[in-house]
C-alpha cells in the first residue's frame, strides 16, 4: 500500500531522529570524556582564570565594542545623510566610502590605524583611540546603508506634514524623520553591535598591554600558558554573555516594529542610480 505524502514526511522525520539518536549513542560510547573534560573544560584552570583576569578582558571587550559602535553610528548617520543629499559630490563621497570599507577586511583597517597612519602622518594614537577609530570606520559603512534605508522607509507624508507646519527641511529631518527611522532600524543596528563585538577580537594585531587585553587575545595567551582549550572555551562563553542578550533584544525589537525588513542595498531604493 502506497504511503501518502504526509505519511512519507512523517517516516522521513522518524529516520532522521533515529540517525541522530544513533550518532549520539556512538559518540557517548566512543569518546573519552575524562580526556575531553581535561582538554576543553578543566575546572582547576577555569578557577585560575577567574575573577580578575577574565573579568578585565570581558570589560575591555565591552568598552571597545561600545566605543566603536557609538563612533560608527555617528559617522554612519552623516554618511547616510550624504548619500541622500541633493548635492552630487556628497553622494559620490559617501558611496565611495561605503563601498570601500565594506569591501576591505577589517583586519587591514586595524593594521592601517595601528601602524600605517602613525608612520604616514606622524601622529600617535593610544590603543583605545585606535580601536574606536578602526572599529567605528568599518561599522559606519554598514550602518550608513541601514540608516539610509530606514530614513527612506519613513512615509513622505511625515515630511510634508512637518513642512506644512513651517519646519525647514533640516529641522524636519532631525526632529521628525530621523527619530522614526531609528525606531525602524533598531533591530538591524542591534545585530550590527553583535558583529562589532566579535570584530573586536581583531584588536590583537596592534599589540595590547596585559590590562588592555580583550577576550580573544586573553584566550590565546592563556591557552599557550595552560596547554589546553579551557581558556578559549571560557572566552567563548563570555562572548555569549554579551551576544545572547543582544540577540534576544534584537528579536524583541523586531517583533515590536512588526518585523519590518530594511534593505541596505542601494539598488533596492534607486539611490545608487540617482547618484
Amino acid at each position: 500500500m502506497a504511503l501518502s505524502k504526509r505519511q512519507r514526511a512523517k517516516a522521513f522525520r522518524g529516520v532522521q531522529y533515529g540517525l541522530l539518536v544513533i550518532a549520539i549513542i556512538v559518540i557517548a560510547l566512543v569518546a573519552d570524556w575524562g580526556k575531553v573534560q581535561r582538554a576543553f573544560f578543566d575546572p582547576e584552570v577555569a578557577v585560575k582564570l577567574f575573577p580578575t583576569i577574565i573579568v578585565d578582558s570581558l570589560r575591555n571587550t565591552i568598552v571597545y565594542s561600545a566605543l566603536g559602535f557609538v563612533f560608527g553610528l555617528a559617522l554612519g548617520l552623516v554618511l547616510a545623510l550624504m548619500k541622500l543629499s541633493s548635492v552630487a559630490p556628497y553622494r559620490w563621497i559617501a558611496t565611495v566610502y561605503i563601498e570601500f570599507f565594506r569591501g576591505v577586511p577589517a583586519l587591514l583597517v586595524f593594521i592601517a590605524f595601528g601602524y600605517g597612519v602613525p608612520i604616514a602622518f606622524q601622529v600617535r594614537f593610544d590603543n583605545l583611540t585606535t580601536v574606536m577609530l578602526a572599529l567605528g570606520i568599518v561599522a559606519a559603512a554598514y550602518m550608513a546603508e541601514t540608516i539610509r534605508a530606514g530614513i527612506q522607509a519613513v512615509p513622505k507624508g511625515q515630511i510634508e506634514a512637518a513642512r506644512s507646519l513651517g519646519m525647514s527641511s533640516a529641522r524636519a529631518m532631525i526632529t521628525v524623520v530621523i527619530p522614526q527611522a531609528f525606531r525602524i532600524i533598531l533591530p538591524p543596528l542591534t545585530n550590527e553591535l553583535i558583529m562589532l563585538t566579535k570584530d573586536s577580537s581583531l584588536i590583537y594585531v596592534i599589540g595590547l598591554a596585559i590590562d588592555e587585553r580583550e577576550l580573544t587575545q586573553f584566550g590565546r595567551q592563556a591557552m599557550n600558558e595552560y596547554r589546553g582549550m579551557t581558556p578559549i572555551m571560557i572566552a567563548g562563553l563570555c562572548y555569549l554573555i554579551i551576544t545572547l542578550p543582544l540577540g534576544h533584544l534584537s528579536r524583541r525589537l523586531e517583533k515590536r516594529t512588526g518585523g519590518r525588513k530594511i534593505s541596505s542595498s542601494p539598488e533596492a531604493s534607486g539611490v545608487g542610480a540617482s547618484a
